[in-house]
């Protein structure tokens, strides 16, 4: 099926004609002039259509992708078409963009002529159309052009320059270029680089970096004066790459340069012209003699600021002062000899100041260190110091006229006074510091000075000259006195030198003793004294006297030693002074003093006795001894190995406490044990069998004392002395009746005697009734046994017969000679408990309880009773039913309730309970009887106890999600009509979850953004269905149309509580305001009332292809005037959720692009979209539309009125020609041809299936449009069917059958068949088809 291109209308109808289906166009000027122009050429337009299928393009012929670097004369695309007729297929491309292509018609291939630019045109649409020759396809083509990486990027400006200061921080953006790339894709993303940084040095090859935005990054430090001062950047950028004519490059500009120019700043301190300054001045240089000139100028070059000069440290402050011009002058008297530690220099510290701030605010100023060297005069004479030269600083507190030092007696010649630290000094320099020693004094002969001449400084020694003189016995003490003299200006200086004699070693040290006896403990600590009283002498004095002490090796000497300077002897390791392994020790003390001579003496050390040993006992000790009768007696075996005939090794014998010490005794000096009395086995505790295990304790009287414990374990034999005990004097017993085989209780005895063979106990009853029961014996330990009174199993006891029963039970040993034990035994007759317990009704009433917490403690009390006696009732909670309205809600409320056992039902949760969850609990509950007999029912029937929850306000309104839009057409909206609608819930009930909906505030925002409070124009009303309240907004006056945008609605839902305050909720509505401009008219081919009927299915259309709400404003017949096609129109708007409307445009491509809804819309009899201001404004250009084809349709019922004339007459003319025809025809024989010529308008013609008249084929006539099929050829060359074959002697007609109802025979044919069956011929012949416009009947 091909759809007509349409001119001027929205959309094409279609429409049925009998033969298939044809899209008729319809515009306005057409709905008008239609019915004329069909009245008036329907008789010249009626035609036949020939059947042939048009041929149909492939699904996928639609769109075309094509790279734009496709080659001009490459191969584009294929156009393909079917057709079912197998038609020769002409393929052809048309639109304004057709130029780009060329096609073989024949093939329908497709070939680029003009290159392709995605960059000025990326997509375009051309007409495709294939022909079979008869019928024509047209089809649009989307061509969509790929983009290619065929352009470079570009950089937007290329006179790059800029300037930056010097100090601009690192990371700074210096420049931004942008350079654009027309590709998209990576093939549009633009990369840029550096290629060159000019100059080309080590520090600007990375002192820029150039980012992905195309800013250029400060990457370093830049410096106006040790840097350079202008820079130039070639950039360059490139794209990311992409596909070109098969394969990826990359594509680059042309280079740019960027060129930078550095602005110097204040920002670099000032520098002197000298890296170094120094200078002499003379010592006694006048005051404001200038010295040296220091000079300094501005860093920053470009800036030249001046500099103010200043010391800012010294040395020597106060010395010299600095000018203005930077001349250093002297200030002050200078002194070298107050710089000899400093090297005879002044250190200055010189600061230049630039006169204005640097660029951040600060001083800037540079400083550096002067050297003023002073030069020395003679002014100062040599002094003596009391020090050694090297850490000697002759100060004032170091200078001394008085020394001392010591020397041993007789001490060889130029051996020196020891601890005699003196220097000389003279400060001067040169031969104003050289100076002479030499001495005097009373000892002046005995000793020399050394050296004897000095320069400056020297360290001054007095030698030994005479040693003979140096005598200790004869003079402890000398002294000499040293003069130093100046050698230029003979100033002298004199110390005096005190020297102490030394003694030197000529005695030995003595003991006065050759052999010391002395005692210590063993064991004694470590450092114990053994003594402190051993001391040698010697005469000689000072060190050499002093004596020293040590113990020479031999046996001892790891166990004790001696203080070396005290003589003290101590214990070295008590541990290893064991007097029972070694008790004597001798040792050797040696004295030695200093001058290594000794002497030595004997110790002989004595190791006393303590009590360091417990004793120890021999043997074990197992008695054993019958109880009663039999005797304990042994003596315990002990020793000591302390020291014999002392208290250490004397031994002590004791019991210590037990269970059963008492009834033993021990001698404490012989250790005999014994019993004080007869021994019962029976007392003792019988898990021991008999066994009594007693301590006894050996001690030492030494100090401390030391003791030894051993056991002694007697073992008493048993014998039968003991009868069998009832734990009771008597026994009760209860047991039910009418029970056989029970246990009606048991009765325990107890036999003390600690053997089986003579603890064993059995049982027997007797007394009344004793025949009704049975004793069973049961060992329930060591002389312990318990017998069991049962009922025979066929027996059973009757409380009518026989309430109860005396009897009497004896417990005797096996021993014959042992006497016998009974005990009294009641058994009583116990009544059945057979009846179940019963439930209270009035107990399981029903209760109301409070939600969330409202309510604690006790809610209810379950009563039962039961007529047993002796009944213990116990009531139960069987289950929890919980449900909210009627429903189970499952196990949500197990918890909230509990029962106790007495039927007190107590809150247990209580903030649990929710109203909302649960509204109504079920306590199940019975009653459980404890004592009931196991053979009768013990419990009652269930009873239901009914809790009602009661609700509370603690939930507040909550407004139900609502995915509707609304949407406020003026024209559509009056006054208390609904707008919109709000649905909320309160899960409370009654009042508590009662809603009543409010307006709080209403605002207007119109498109631009501004706000317009609107009060007074809406109002809301509550209603309610179930549980939901609904809100209608409603209009309460007129809105103006005029006003776009959206209002805002503030919604309050609050509940009523009858208690408490009440509980809100909000809500802000959107009201979106839709103007007239939106309102589409859709025009229907059905009447009104038809398309009211399928409004749903219209909408259900219209919104499945625009999903947008569609709001129908109205539904009108049109007017006989303007009907065409259509004969209603439906006016609507299609609004989105967000509140935005569908323009017609909008909507009209929304419903060609979904085909499905479009069919539907189709089927409803749509015909016509169109707003409602185009065709309004359109019916003037109808009307006149109107008045031009009427006068075009008159024109042509001429030309028709004047063809028709001539048609007649010239059917006129032939149809006579036809009758003359049939006259000859009527003479001529069967077979036989007459020879004249041809006559015009009979069967005899030249070409084949020509026209009568005019001998021409009807394609020549262009009449081939009236043709439905051959038999219209064969109609119109009638005549032909009719002609005479000369060769085969006899005559053939072509005969088409033909409905019986035709029009009346036509009299040319009826001759020649009247002839044809004259003659006589027997075969079938078929008759012509008459064509009605040639007949001649009428002749």
């Amino acid at each position: 099926m091909v759809r007509p291109r349409c001119r001027g209308e929205t959309l094409c109808a279609p429409y049925a004609d009998g033969r298939g289906v044809t899209f008729v166009a319809l515009s306005p000027s057409d709905v008008m002039a239609q019915p004329w122009l069909s009245c008036l050429l329907l008789p010249a337009l009626v035609v036949s259509v020939a059947a042939n299928v048009a041929p149909k393009f492939l699904a996928n012929m639609t769109i075309v992708t094509l790279p734009e670097d496709l080659p001009v004369g490459a191969e584009a695309f294929w156009l393909v078409a079917e057709d079912q007729d197998n038609d020769p297929l002409t393929y052809g491309i048309s639109g304004v963009y057709a130029s780009f292509f060329t096609v073989t018609t024949n093939t329908g291939q497709v070939r680029l002529v003009r290159p392709l630019d995605f960059e000025t045109l990326n997509s375009f649409s051309i007409n495709i159309f294939v022909s079979d020759g008869q019928n024509s396809v047209q089809r649009v083509m989307y061509v969509i052009v790929e983009d290619r990486n065929d352009n470079a990027p570009v950089f937007q400006n290329t006179a790059f320059s800029t300037s930056i200061d010097e100090t601009l921080p690192v990371g700074s953006v210096v420049f931004s270029v942008l350079a654009v790339d027309a590709d998209t894709g990576s093939a549009g993303a633009v990369v840029y680089s550096i290629e060159k940084v000019i100059p080309s040095t080590g520090d600007s090859e990375h002192l820029f970096r150039i980012l992905a935005n195309g800013s250029v990054v400060l990457n370093g430090s830049l410096s106006y004066n040790n840097k350079s001062a202008f820079y130039q950047l070639q950039l360059k950028a490139c794209d990311s790459g992409g596909m070109y004519e098969g394969s990826i490059i990359t594509q680059c500009s042309s280079p740019v340069f960027l060129s930078i120019s550095v602005v110097d700043q204040a920002d670099l301190d000032p520098q002197f012209v000298r890296e170094f300054y120094s200078a002499t001045v003379s010592e006694d240089a006048a005051k404001g003699t200038s010295v040296l000139k220091v000079e300094a100028v501005d860093g920053d070059k470009g800036i030249n600021d001046p500099v103010i000069y200043s010391i800012t440290n010294s040395t020597r402050p106060g010395w010299f002062d600095i000018g203005v011009d930077g001349v250093l002058r002297v200030s002050a008297p200078l002194d070298r000899e107050q710089l000899l530690a400093e090297d005879e220099e002044v250190q200055l510290q010189v600061t230049a100041t630039e006169e204005h701030p640097n660029i951040h605010g600060q001083e800037a100023k540079v400083s550096t260190w002067v050297t003023l060297r002073v030069t020395d005069v003679n002014d100062h004479k040599p002094e003596f110091y009391n020090c050694s030269l090297e850490g000697c600083t002759f100060t004032s507190q170091e200078a001394c006229t008085n020394f001392s030092g010591y020397v041993d007696e007789h001490a060889s010649p130029r051996i020196p006074v020891d601890g005699l630290t003196m220097a000389a000094y003279d400060p001067d320099k040169g031969s104003n510091g050289t100076f002479l020693l030499s001495l005097g004094g009373p000892d002046a002969q005995a000793f020399s000075v050394s050296p004897e001449r000095a320069v400056g400084s020297a360290d001054v020694q007095v030698l030994v000259r005479v040693s003979a003189l140096v005598d200790y016995e004869q003079q402890t003490v000398m002294v000499v006195q040293v003069m130093a003299t100046d050698s230029v200006s003979q100033n002298a200086s004199i110390a005096t030198v005190t020297i102490h004699l030394r003694d030197i070693n000529d005695h030995r040290p003595t003991f006065p003793q050759s052999l010391y006896v002395l005692t210590v403990s063993e064991h004694s600590a470590t450092g114990s004294v053994v003594t402190s009283s051993i001391h040698a002498t010697d005469p000689d004095t000072g060190e050499r006297g002093r004596i020293t002490y040590s113990l020479l090796p031999g046996n001892g000497e790891d166990l004790f030693e001696v203080d070396p300077v005290s003589g003290t002897v101590t214990v070295k390791n008590g541990e290893l002074l064991d007097r029972e392994v070694q008790a004597v020790y001798y040792l050797t003390l040696q004295a030695t003093d200093g001058g290594n001579q000794s002497t030595s003496t004997t110790l002989q050390i004595h190791l006393l006795d303590i009590n360091d040993n417990a004793p120890v006992v021999s043997g074990s000790y197992n008695i054993f001894v019958q109880e009663e009768e039999g005797n304990v007696s042994v003596t315990i075996q002990a020793h000591d190995n302390d020291e014999p005939g002392t208290n250490n090794s004397r031994l002590l014998f004791s019991l210590l406490p037990g269970p059963y010490s008492h009834n033993f005794s021990v001698d404490p000096d012989t250790g005999f044990l014994r019993n004080l009395g007869p021994l019962d086995r029976e007392a003792i505790d019988p898990a021991l069998g008999g066994r009594i295990v007693l301590t006894v304790l050996v001690s030492d009287c030494g100090v401390p004392v030391r003791s030894t414990e051993v056991n002694v374990t007697i073992t008493v034999e048993d014998i039968n002395d003991n009868l069998p005990v009832f734990s009771q004097s008597s026994y009760h017993f209860l047991v039910q009746e009418r029970r056989p085989g029970v246990l009606v209780g048991a009765v325990e005895a107890q036999d003390a005697d600690g053997t089986e063979a003579n603890n064993r106990i059995s049982f027997s009853l007797s007394g009344s009734g004793a025949n009704s029961f049975v004793i069973r014996g049961l060992v329930l330990g060591s002389g312990w046994a318990e017998g069991q009174i049962w009922l025979p199993p066929d027996l059973t006891l009757d409380y009518e017969a026989q309430p109860f029963f005396n009897l009497t039970v004896s417990a005797e040993n096996p021993d014959p000679q042992a006497g016998v034990a009974t005990v009294e035994v009641l058994v009583a007759v116990e009544d059945v408990n057979d009846e179940p317990p019963t439930l209270d009704s009035a107990s399981l009433a029903g209760n109301l309880v409070a939600e969330n917490g409202s309510q604690h403690g006790q809610v209810a009390e379950v009563v039962a009773w039961d007529v047993d006696t002796g009944a213990q009732l116990e009531i139960q909670l069987v289950s929890v039913i919980c449900t909210k309205g009627g429903a189970d809600v499952g196990g949500l409320c197990h918890g909230w309730f509990s029962v106790a056992a007495n039927g007190s039902v107590y809150v247990n949760q209580s903030e649990a309970i929710d109203y909302e969850a649960c509204d109504l609990v079920t306590l199940v509950v019975r009653a459980w009887d404890l004592t009931t007999d196991p053979g009768f029912q013990a419990y009652s029937s269930n009873g239901s106890l009914l809790i009602t929850i009661q609700d509370v306000n603690d939930n507040a309104p909550y407004f139900l999600p609502e995915s509707k839009t609304f949407v406020i057409i003026p024209e559509l909206v009056m006054p208390d009509q609904q707008v919109a609608s709000v649905q909320a819930r309160d899960d409370d009930s009654g009042n508590n979850g009662a809603i009543l909906f409010s307006i709080l505030q209403v605002d207007f925002i119109s498109e631009d953004g501004a706000t317009i409070p609107f009060q007074g124009f809406f109002r809301i009303s509550t209603s309610s269905e179930a549980d939901v309240f609904t809100g209608n907004i409603e209009l309460v006056t007129s809105l103006d149309s005029t006003l776009q945008g959206t209002y805002q609605v503030m919604v309050q839902a609050q509940d009523r509580p009858s208690v408490g305050s009440a509980q809100e909720a909000r809500i802000t509505l959107n009201l979106f305001t839709v103007d007239q401009s939106y309102r589409v008219r859709l025009q229907f081919s059905t009447p009104r009332e038809e398309v009211g009927a399928n409004t749903v299915a219209i909408k259900e259309a219209l919104a499945q292809a625009t999903r947008t709400t569609v709001y129908v404003v109205n539904i009108q017949d049109i007017g006989s005037v303007a009907r065409a096609q259509a004969h209603s129109y439906l006016d609507a708007y299609f609004v989105f959720s967000n509140g935005s409307a569908l323009t017609l445009n909008e909507l009209s491509v929304m419903i060609r692009n979904d085909q499905d809804a479009l069919t539907q819309l189709l089927q409803l009899g749509l015909v016509v979209l169109g707003s409602q201001e185009s065709q309004e404004s359109d019916l003037p250009n109808v009307l006149i539309s109107v008045i031009i084809a009427l006068g075009v349709a008159l024109l042509l019922a001429l030309v028709i009125m004047t063809v028709a004339l001539l048609c007649m007459r010239k059917s006129y003319h032939r149809k006579l020609r036809a009758t003359n025809a049939a006259k000859e025809a009527r003479k001529t024989a069967a077979g036989v041809m007459p020879s004249g010529p041809a006559i015009p308008g009979t069967n005899m013609y030249n070409t084949e299936r020509a026209n009568p008249m005019l001998n021409l084929p009807t394609n020549d006539l262009d009449l081939e449009y009236f043709s439905t099929g051959n038999l219209d050829d064969i109609s119109l060359n009638s005549l032909d069917d009719n002609s005479v074959d000369l060769d085969k002697k006899h005559r053939e007609m072509k005969e088409e059958p033909h409905s019986q109802q035709g029009p009346a025979p036509e009299p040319l044919s009826v001759v020649l068949a009247g002839r044809q069956a004259g003659v006589g011929t027997q075969q079938q012949q078929k008759s012509s088809f008459t064509n009605a416009g040639l007949d001649t009947t009428d002749l």
